[in-house]
Order: C-alpha cells, then structure tokens, then sequence
C-alpha cells in the first residue's frame, strides 16, 4: 500500500514514530473499527482514529442528537439536533479526514444482530451505557474473536479495558447491577469524556499497529477528581457465561 502526497503529510507525526512508521500506518489505512455507540466514549474516540487514518469506521447507534449530548459528544454540534448519530457523527468525520471509509448503521445492536454487525471488524470499541448491549457486544467479539476495547463513564470517573478472548468483560461483570447508573441520572463532567474515549482510541491504535503493550485482560481506572489512575488485572472466571474463564489474553 502506497500513500499520497497529502496521506504522508497528514500522517507525518506517526510515520517519525518507531512503533508505528510505515507499516504501521499501512496496517491503521487496512483496518476497520466498529463502534458501538456514538456518545460520549464514541465521538471522541471516533474523532482520533479518523485522525488517525484508520481505513474504515463502521458507526452503529440508532440514536439522534439530542441538545445534552454536546456537553461531551463533541463529533457533532448545534446544527446536527434531531439528526440520527451516525450521519451527522459521519459528515463531520468525513470533513476531518476524506481518506477514511464510513459506514454508518443507524441500528441499535441486539444479540440477534451482533455478529453481523461486528463481523469483518479488526477491533470493537464499545462505549455504550446500558449492560444488556455490553453483554451482547462482548459476547459477539467472542464469537468472531475480534478485541474488545470497552470504554465507561460517570460523573467524575472513567475506565478502560481491552479483552481478547478469556478473560472476557463479563468475567469482570457477570451480572447486570440491579441500580446501574447512567450519565442521564448521575452526570458526567464533559471533558472526561474526552479523556476516556481518547484513551479507547489509543487502545485500538495500539492493537491494530502493534505498538506497546495493550490493557488486555486489564483495567485502567481513571479518577478525574482526584487527577489519580491505576490499573488492575481483570481475573478469569471459570464460571463465566461468555468464555468459561479460559485465560487467552
């Protein structure tokens, strides 16, 4: 795969990178990433692989814009309300980098349609804030064995993991919480979402470039309050639904 002028320009301040250079890049410009869910982990997250030049990203939400989200989703603007999230989340993602593919699926993902909805993917990011969707999406990624990155937030706090095979996410969430908590019912301060989803972004980069060492099979946990993060090892589990706690990462 050859660039363009305009690709090596664009591109420069990775290419210098001994991580990622020209084969790195080469395989960003072959890869597709699916997102599930274009809010607050999604948009941001969205906006750097596109900067990134990633080859192809597949928007999956079946949602519209709504004047709360541009607090934090900041793919779209003042002008986009009413308009569903994956076509005004793709124009502008199309005005930042014209070399990247769009697929915008304005569906909702389901455990009937995940599989065909994920296949084809290279990574999944998966920002969604209901465990039913978390569930369905990881047990999907499982069963095209495509990484998971998942990405979560709330009021002052976020956190990311990356799953690959065993442990899985719902090694570390069996259940869904019987009093779960949501952006809409806690709040959120806007600029974490930045912060998460650009971390999710780095995740997938990393895993699609073979640079460094992903969180795989681990927590990174990010306390915007205290301005503190730390990171903890998600531990297999041998009852686990999804994988059986078979340890692959």
């Amino acid at each position: 795969m050859s660039f363009s002028d305009d690709e090596i320009e664009r591109y420069a301040r990775h290419l210098v990178l001994s991580e990622v250079g020209g084969p790195g890049q080469q395989r960003l410009s072959a890869a597709r990433v699916g997102l599930i869910g274009l809010g607050g982990v999604g948009a941001p997250a969205a906006l750097y692989l596109a900067a990134a030049g990633v080859g192809t990203l597949r928007l999956i939400d079946d949602d519209t814009v709504a004047l709360s989200n541009l607090q934090r989703q900041i793919v779209f603007d003042s002008a986009d309300i009413g308009r569903a999230k994956v076509v005004a989340g793709a124009e502008t993602l199309a005005a930042l980098n014209p070399h990247v593919g769009l697929e915008p699926r304005p569906e909702r993902l389901t455990p009937d349609n995940a599989d065909d909805l994920i296949a084809g993917c290279d990574v999944v990011i998966d920002g969604t804030d209901d465990f039913a969707t978390r569930f369905a999406v990881n047990a999907a990624c499982l069963a095209c064995k495509v990484p998971l990155v998942s990405g979560a937030l709330g009021r002052w706090s976020g956190q990311v993991g990356v799953f690959r095979g065993g442990p899985c996410y719902r090694c570390m969430v069996p259940d869904s919480p019987p009093d779960a908590d949501t952006c809409a019912r806690v709040g959120v301060i806007g600029a974490l979402a930045g912060v998460v989803g650009a971390m999710a972004a780095l995740e997938a980069i990393k895993l699609i470039a073979g640079a460094g060492e992903p969180l795989s099979g681990r927590l990174l946990l990010y306390d915007g309050l205290a301005g503190t993060a730390r990171t903890v090892r998600v531990a297999p589990d041998p009852t686990c639904p999804d994988c059986g706690g078979q340890a692959k990462a």
